[in-house]
């Protein structure tokens, strides 16, 4: 039973569940930019290029025989991983960077805190020693 309990509470503290709604929001996050990659970035780039459609380029090393498939490289859909990648970075980045001025202002706009009691304290002591 103390398993149970103690599973309990670290699944229900906060830090677990805000890690689950992001998880679960970068799930939907990748889709999206997946979607963009595919849907439109890469249909516009193949127009530039030619009409080369890039998610079906590869490369096959060994032709396949009777009932074997042929070995290929699909280099065209590692390329086609590496947008998604590039784009989800540069978003996470920007997140970051907002974040980091956000708080970075809420600081500023904090007074500067005073000296701690143990501190006033020390320098009312110190400077009745000065005055002996």
């Amino acid at each position: 039973m103390g398993f149970f309990k103690e599973f309990k509470k670290f699944a229900l503290r906060g830090n677990v569940l805000d890690m689950a709604v992001g998880v679960i929001i970068g799930g939907a996050f990748g889709k999206i930019v997946t979607s963009l990659v595919n849907d439109v970035l890469l249909p516009v780039i193949g127009i530039a290029t030619g009409k080369i459609d890039i998610s079906k380029l590869a490369i096959t090393i060994k032709e396949g025989a009777e009932g074997v498939d042929p070995v290929v490289v699909k280099y065209g859909m590692f390329l086609q991983n590496i947008v998604d990648f590039v784009i989800i970075c540069l978003c996470i980045f920007m997140m970051i960077k907002l974040m980091n001025s956000v708080v970075k202002k809420e600081e500023e706009a904090k007074p500067a805190p005073g000296p701690s009691n143990e501190e006033v304290l020390l320098t009312e002591i110190r400077d009745l020693l000065k005055n002996k």
